[in-house]
């Protein structure tokens, strides 16, 4: 039996209770959550990628060259991403939010009039580290720490601006290109996050601070304050359990960040059209938002190490589905079956370490997994850019990476019985 909070107005969200009644009493927080996350497209590979022909064309770039430069973009934002994540573990939640999208929002500002390399390094660096890196952490900690019993369906619920942002902006861009300049359209997506994203944040979280959602975790009595002690970086770094966890964890954003950069060359390969493709998108947010409900309903009651040995099947399903056939029907199947993992993806990782290492240093723990994570996305357009040079097609690559993924889920399976053990911390040195 859960203890109960002396504090009854925070106490209601560490029972379980129905989903409508748990939206309804924590709405604040998770509308918080869901604007940061939509948010976070802008600087989420799948947005960047839709310009990628005008950008190599404007400033006379090559596949390769072009992914070169986003992986060193995006490999400088990890680095520093791996100290500004732990500030969210010392500073309020809501002012780190607004500044990320300001941040967001120059760096937007700034790549509708690049013209010359150094600006476009620039422009990349700041929409990977504010966009994918930022925003999308704190949103994704603070549903860690603000919520326990419900973890899961926050998570959920909160990271459906994912999906969302998928589902909308690749067809508004496309719609959009038919009579605007693709430059015009990043200086509107600059001005309307300061003019409409930025005062619904600030008024959302003047609700969650009125209706004391963002108690810290340490003020709840219940289930992770009962005998269980938090991990520290070095002591998650001390675990074999994470490192044997690391490979399977990150091959999806690896994979679907190189495939969706390299998008405009997979659909010329296949001979379909970007806007064909890009038509498929809502089925990936439909797929996303439904593998993502679904995660957090299972983790609230069976936990999320148990799920790990799933998520990643759909991805290599469609991996090798793409890579068997050039036929458009091929399309909507993978982008529903990328999208199931993408979903699941996000609200069982971003449980597991909270599960495992608890939440006093989960904004240090996660800053450091988030890092490797947007280490991975780097990687993969450059990497697979200079594969596409050296003669070895997409196709290839993604048979080679349809064994990889179903590797690493038997891998997880093998590690269940470590993951179910509730381990204490090491003792510091």
């Amino acid at each position: 039996m859960i203890t109960q909070k002396r504090d009854s107005t925070s106490a209601v969200f560490f029972r379980r209770t129905t989903t409508s009644t748990f939206v309804r009493r924590a709405a604040p927080a998770l509308g918080l959550g869901f604007l940061l996350s939509f948010g976070s497209s802008v600087g989420q590979t799948y947005f960047i990628s839709l310009f990628a022909g005008d950008i190599r064309a404007d400033l006379n770039l090559t596949h390769g060259s072009f992914g070169a430069l986003y992986t060193s973009a995006t490999l400088a934002s990890a680095v520093t991403f791996l100290w500004l994540g732990k500030l969210t573990d010392r500073f309020n939640l809501s002012l780190l939010s607004a500044f990320s999208l300001v941040g967001l929002s120059g760096c937007a500002l700034l790549i509708a009039g690049v013209n010359s390399l150094t600006t476009l390094i620039m422009a990349l660096f700041g929409l990977r580290l504010f966009g994918q890196g930022l925003l999308s952490h704190i949103a994704i900690t603070a549903m860690g720490c603000w919520f326990m019993v419900e973890r899961g369906r926050a998570l959920s619920i909160a990271t459906l601006g994912f999906p969302v942002g998928e589902a909308l902006l690749p067809v508004l861009v496309a719609f959009l290109l038919t009579f605007c300049t693709w430059r015009e359209i990043w200086t509107g997506a600059s001005v309307g996050m300061i003019i409409i994203i930025l005062p619904v944040l600030l008024w959302l979280a003047y609700l969650v601070r009125e209706r004391g959602l963002d108690r810290p975790r340490n003020d709840v009595f219940g289930p992770e304050g009962s005998g269980r002690l938090s991990w520290t970086r070095g002591q998650v770094l001390r675990d074999p359990r994470f490192y044997g966890l690391l490979p399977g964890l990150l091959a999806p954003p690896f994979i679907i960040t190189g495939v969706l950069f390299h998008q405009v060359h997979l659909v010329e390969m296949k001979s379909w059209t970007l806007a064909a493709f890009a038509s498929c998108y809502p089925l990936y947010a439909i797929s996303s938002t439904a593998a993502s409900l679904a995660a957090g309903w299972l983790i609230d009651r069976s936990g999320a190490a148990r799920l790990l040995r799933f998520y990643l099947l759909p991805l290599a399903l469609g991996l090798a589905l793409l890579a068997a056939t050039d036929a458009i029907f091929v399309a909507p199947a993978f982008m529903l079956l990328m999208g199931a993992s993408a979903g699941a993806a996000t609200v069982v990782v971003g449980v597991l370490w909270a599960e495992l290492y608890g939440t006093d240093h989960l904004g240090a723990i996660r800053s450091m997994v988030v890092a490797l994570l947007v280490l991975s996305t780097a990687m993969a357009p450059g990497l697979m850019g200079l594969l596409i040079d050296a003669g070895l097609s997409l196709d290839s690559q993604f048979v080679l990476l349809s064994i990889y993924v179903f590797a690493c889920a038997i891998a997880f399976v093998a590690m269940s019985p470590s993951l179910a053990l509730g381990l204490q911390p090491p003792a510091c040195r």
